[in-house]
């Protein structure tokens, strides 16, 4: 299966789904009008339509996935999130104030009353005394269970519950790391699924896992069995939501593919992950809330009966009649017909397709680096993708070290989803892969930096959500980056081992954001560098808009030798049309 992360777009009219660009020959009818030459699925748009009423529904389709990857995805964050100040408790002064109990018996620590240690003396003593102040020279213990000032964070959680703090203070991040080392198991067993029974029993099964394993853990009453829970619901990420962006865009006409895969997410993805803190709020306790972002996965039961099984998967496994009566269903919706000598002419083609994609199986991902300017293409897209996903994924999760409130602040700073992708549809043919994708890391990572030497809060926050914003931007170029520099034979699989690969980095994630224990600006300084760093790297790949993807190993070799450094898309375009209107061709 193509693996591809949260938003592959398809802004050059190019399909990175196909696995095979060869020409049919068809010759001509009798009477001289030529016949259209069918390559691949592609070619039918023209006779079953575009973005008609059947791609519509399918649109709207991706709207429960969308809500389920957001939830699968970002659930975890406040489940586990510990409010700011927490302090030893002492139940022999449960009948003192809050105020009292915590001057008497917690140390001061740099004027701050210390989290993790406490006055060990008989308080039955010290209360019969008449005691009112601390003595100094008391000795002073660990603590061993905690009292939580829920006024940030106003409900508990499993780490406030259990006590994640102090010498526990890393089990969030440690689970949440468990949840990334799932999605790699996840990865590779749907992957495998969806390649050898189809895309839809892989889009059922990875959510039932999300189910599963969020029903799961909300009866959790242990630090390892929250982990293996969250590690079940790892194997839904981000399979519960990617194999069915793949069907719906391998079912949308080429013009509307830019719209279709951004627009999805900057809708329905960006509206469910801010809804999330809202839903925690509401719920006020972690295990509902649990409960109630994770029933609704099993509604992916009913896939089958509502969205077709992927065209080019049938095809390429040789089922061609099946392939042929879903796209029948698309007649039907959009009122168009599909002329008979075409359909003939298709199922010639499809069979063609069905052996070719044999013919593919006889390459591997090595063939991606056994000749030097591919090897380097493919090195650059691993470390250039891990970069993107690390940044991603620390700044979701760093908002609660801003100094503001972290539930408007998540909700602020994943809306910047939505301009960044309407963005993104706007200038992403213009401008170009390789420059965008620079300078929107490069951004990032500046104001990421910038935002350590601000004052804590607005001012911070403010700097950080910027730097949110544009690596939104990166992140959804990354995919249809790669996809459009390796060639077709190898495609699919060095897709998928990309995205891997970004799984893998994310594991770090969650410690990188840990550090802020040490020091608050420390995950934005390592986040700022990974994002200029990446965004450098990116200045070394060849530039892809408007241009044909490479097929063969060759031409992955060959692609962009002509290209210079300094290269413009946007400039080459105004060149080229002057050149030709000198020439007279205007």
């Amino acid at each position: 299966m193509e693996s591809h992360e949260k938003t592959m777009n398809t802004g050059s009219g190019q399909d990175p789904h196909r696995t095979d660009d060869m020409e049919l020959k068809t010759g001509e009818p009798a009477n001289g009008v030529p016949k259209s030459q069918l390559k691949d699925l592609d070619d039918l748009f023209p006779y079953i339509g575009d973005f008609g009423w059947y791609q519509r529904y399918l649109f709207l389709m991706m709207i429960p996935y969308s809500f389920f990857f957001a939830f699968v995805y970002f659930g975890q964050i406040f489940m586990t999130v510990v409010p700011e100040e927490y302090w030893c408790e002492v139940p022999e002064l449960r009948n003192l104030t809050v105020e009292e109990r915590r001057h008497l018996s917690i140390p001061l620590n740099n004027n701050k009353y210390d989290r993790c240690s406490v006055y060990d003396v008989d308080w039955a003593s010290v209360l019969n005394s008449g005691i009112k102040e601390p003595n100094p020279q008391w000795t002073v213990k660990k603590c061993d269970r905690w009292e939580f000032n829920y006024s940030d964070v106003p409900y508990e959680t499993i780490a406030s519950q259990q006590g994640w703090v102090c010498d526990r203070d890393s089990y969030a991040a440690t689970a949440q790391c468990v949840f990334f080392c799932g999605a790699i198991l996840g990865g590779l067993i749907f992957g495998w699924i969806a390649d050898k029974y189809g895309r839809i029993p892989a889009l059922v099964g990875a959510n039932l896992a999300g189910f599963a394993g969020g029903v799961g853990t909300a009866f959790t009453n242990s630090f390892w069995s929250f982990c293996l829970c969250r590690f079940i619901v790892g194997l839904a990420y981000d399979n519960c939501f990617v194999v069915m962006y793949i069907v719906v865009l391998e079912y949308v006409g080429p013009k509307w593919r830019t719209f279709v895969a951004n627009m999805c997410i900057a809708t329905y993805f960006t509206l469910a992950a801010c809804m999330l803190p809202w839903i925690a709020l509401g719920v006020n306790e972690w295990r509902n809330y649990t409960l109630l972002i994770s029933v609704p996965l099993l509604l992916a039961a009913i896939t089958p009966w509502l969205v077709p099984e992927s065209a080019r998967w049938l095809i390429a496994q040789g089922r061609i009649d099946e392939a042929m009566k879903i796209l029948k269903n698309f007649e039907r919706w959009n009122r168009k017909k599909i002329p008979d000598h075409i359909v003939k002419e298709f199922q010639e083609t499809a069979t063609e397709i069905a052996k070719a994609e044999q013919e593919l199986k006889q390459y591997s991902v090595i063939d991606l680096v056994r000749t030097p300017r591919l090897r380097r293409h493919t090195i650059l897209l691993l470390f250039i993708w891990m970069c993107i996903a690390m940044v991603f994924d620390g700044h979701v999760r760093n908002v609660g070290t801003l100094g503001l409130d972290m539930f408007v602040t998540f909700s602020v700073a994943t809306f910047t989803e939505f301009p960044a992708d309407v963005l993104l549809i706007m200038i992403l043919d213009v401008v170009g892969r390789r420059w965008l994708a620079f300078g929107s890391m490069v951004i990032s990572g500046i104001f990421s930096l910038l935002a350590t030497t601000a004052p804590i809060g607005i001012a911070s926050a403010s700097l950080a959500i910027v730097g949110r914003f544009a690596v939104n931007i990166s992140y959804n170029i990354g995919m249809q980056y790669a996809a459009e520099l390796l060639p077709t034979v190898v495609r699919a699989q060095g897709l998928a081992v990309i995205h891997i690969s970004g799984y893998i980095a994310t594991i770090l994630t969650p410690y990188i954001v840990y550090l802020a224990t040490v020091a608050r600006e420390i995950p934005l300084l390592i986040l700022g560098a990974l994002g200029i760093v990446g965004g450098c790297l990116c200045l070394f790949l060849p530039e892809s808009m408007g241009k044909d993807m490479p097929q063969t190993i060759q031409d992955g070799e060959n692609y962009g030798r002509e290209q210079k450094f300094w290269d413009f898309p946007c400039c080459s375009r105004k060149k080229t049309y002057i050149a030709k209107k000198e020439e007279g061709k205007f």
